[in-house]
């Protein structure tokens, strides 16, 4: 299958472009460019030095893909922007690449990022993550596999967003999110659990009730964290869920969010 590519595109001779890339008019595409076969790159979008798109990505009109850090820290260092195979990235999304931190900013596979987002230098995001519009996400921010964050949501540099969650709309993030977890109103806090969620991807009732009961001995034992996490490991049973939530909570640097009232 050739590539389209419209003659008022620019794209740069040293850009390697798969099979079947569509190429729409005024986009601009710079050298240390690649983009994999079937992508399609709507009018108006801009796709930088260091982008790595996948296959079968549609980059909607006036994105920017991989444009230089806002990191006064930045020193043009050689950096990628990483986007996974059949990832949508909607009209006007901003995506900066790496810092000599970690060098790429990645967003997985099967994703769908909406109008306006902003995904800053040396973020993560997993696969099938949906962030809906005008979604801010600061520097090195991680966001795991299956999470949903509502429209408006501005989450803080460093912060960790665990697999499965679902965020609520405008909510501002400073807190780490552990997984399986709905979290909303202000400050954001726990929930309770993405139930809905997990059962449309294919959890057991079993792995649910577990994920809830390691949450209430969590939130509800009014213990503290380092106890109640001793508690879970001792009482509960071993489980891929169990320790996931473990591991997650163990590690968290910013500290997890609180019950809410």
């Amino acid at each position: 299958m050739q590539q389209q590519i419209h003659p008022l595109a620019c794209v740069d001779p040293a850009a390697k472009l798969g099979e079947g890339v569509v190429v729409g008019p005024f986009v601009t595409i710079e050298a240390n460019v690649e983009i994999g076969d079937g992508t399609i790159i709507d009018s108006n979008a801009t796709i930088h030095s260091g982008a790595r798109i996948g296959k079968n990505c549609h980059i909607h009109s006036g994105a920017s893909v991989s444009d230089i850090p806002q990191d006064l820290k930045f020193k043009g260092e050689d950096s990628v922007a990483i986007i996974g195979d059949n990832t949508s990235i909607r009209e006007f999304v901003t995506i900066h690449r790496g810092t000599a931190s970690k060098g790429k900013t990645v967003i997985g596979s099967d994703c769908l990022i909406m109008a306006y987002c902003h995904v800053a230098h040396d973020c993560e995001l997993g696969n099938h993550v949906i962030m809906s519009n005008t979604v801010q996400l600061a520097g090195e921010v991680i966001v795991g596999d299956w999470a949903v964050l509502g429209g408006g949501a501005l989450v803080h540099q460093f912060t960790r967003i665990g697999a499965h969650v679902m965020l609520q709309g405008g909510s501002l993030v400073n807190k780490d999110l552990p997984p399986y977890v709905l979290a909303g109103r202000y400050p954001v806090s726990y929930e309770g659990v993405n139930s809905v969620g997990l059962h449309r991807r294919g959890f057991s009732k079993e792995q649910i009730d577990n994920i809830q009961d390691t949450y209430r001995m969590l939130y509800l034992s009014r213990l503290n964290i380092t106890d109640a996490l001793a508690k879970i490991e001792a009482e509960l049973p071993q489980t891929a869920e169990r320790d996931t939530v473990v591991e997650f909570v163990r590690s968290s640097k910013r500290g997890i969010i609180r019950m809410g009232i």
